[in-house]
């Protein structure tokens, strides 16, 4: 599944690739050190297309790599912290992004992309409430015109796109409050409380060094053919982003329309299916309207319609030949 996320984003795929033990003390990952790949990532390079404010976009990728999930610390209480340990060890891909955004905006628009190319892909479902899918958003601050970053800051384990918006334009405003009064940026990792809409310091950043990485040595080499890998690009389907295009230029829908549709896999499915047997104007309408609220009411999603797409593809054609 890993593989196919960096095709879809038009990663270089290594043939050969390693994983690395990271020895450094987390609280939540028992065993002392984490298994994941350094030298030697699956997948190099490539980019996410997404939208903001009405027009395409991309942010390019560093790279994106296998590790294993920590465990979960819970700090609900002023003088005592929980571990959950019941994701600990649990495969994860990490998407490592270039330093390009510049809104707060821009950065949640992006995880929504990768909410809908993990929910097509069927990699996950992207459920960040639980824990599917999180962001860890890094932020520099730098004097207008210069090319140089100041020092990077953390937030770890942003879970929805709202909390991705209020902790950068948090963090924006007490970083430039800090520069104006003369002091110094620290590089270090920060959690965000969501109830008091700050940034709190957990550690100052470590250095590469600090992590003390070498080759695994329980873990083979993975060595991948290039059939394999077209094989694995035979088999991606269209994604939202190809949808929204398609449903754009070719039959010629309102944006707004669209992206209604190329939201979600299901429905995307559901109205390519319904599409054989009626006008897709007249399908677009049905979904966005009647059909939504249909949905809406009883909790569900298109796939529990109680009716096949082919039926109502037929049932709107009638319905449109009677007008």
């Amino acid at each position: 599944m890993y593989k196919r996320q960096g095709l879809v984003c038009g990663s270089s795929i290594a043939e050969t690739t390693i994983f690395d033990r990271k020895n450094y003390f987390y609280p939540d990952l028992p065993k002392g050190y984490q298994v994941t790949q350094d030298r030697m990532p699956i997948c190099l390079g490539g980019a996410i297309p997404f939208r903001f404010k009405g027009k395409q976009a991309s942010i390019d990728l560093f790279k994106i790599h296998l590790e294993e999930d920590a465990g979960k610390l819970l700090h609900e209480e002023a003088s005592s912290s929980y571990v959950d340990f019941n994701r600990a060890g649990v495969p994860l891909i990490e998407i490592v992004t270039k330093p390009e955004l510049h809104e707060p905006e821009q950065a949640s628009a992006v995880m929504e992309e990768v909410r809908k190319i993990v929910r097509f892909l069927g990699i996950s479902d992207g459920n960040m409430q639980e824990g599917s899918l999180r962001c860890d958003a890094n932020i520099s601050l730098r004097p207008q015109g210069s090319e140089t970053l100041g020092s990077k800051v953390e937030i770890k384990n942003l879970n929805s796109f709202k909390f991705v918006e209020k902790a950068l334009r948090f963090e924006i405003a007490r970083q430039m409050e800090m520069l104006d009064r003369g002091e110094a940026i620290v590089s270090e990792t920060r959690l965000f409380d969501s109830e008091k809409v700050i940034t709190l310091g957990m550690r100052e950043k470590e250095e590469l060094n600090d992590y003390r990485y070498f080759p695994e040595p329980d873990l083979p080499h993975i060595r991948l053919t290039d059939k394999m890998v077209e094989e694995l690009r035979e088999d991606i389907p269209r994604l939202s982003h190809e949808w929204f295009t398609y449903l754009v230029e070719e039959l010629d829908m309102p944006a707004a329309t669209a992206g209604f549709i190329s939201e979600s896999k299901d429905l995307c499915q559901f109205f390519d299916q319904a599409s054989k047997y009626a006008t897709p104007r007249s399908l677009a309408n049905w979904l966005t309207g009647p059909v939504q609220n249909y949905l809406k009411e009883k909790g569900i999603g298109v796939s529990q319609l109680p009716i096949a797409a082919k039926n109502f593809g037929e049932f709107v054609a009638e319905i449109d030949r009677q007008d």
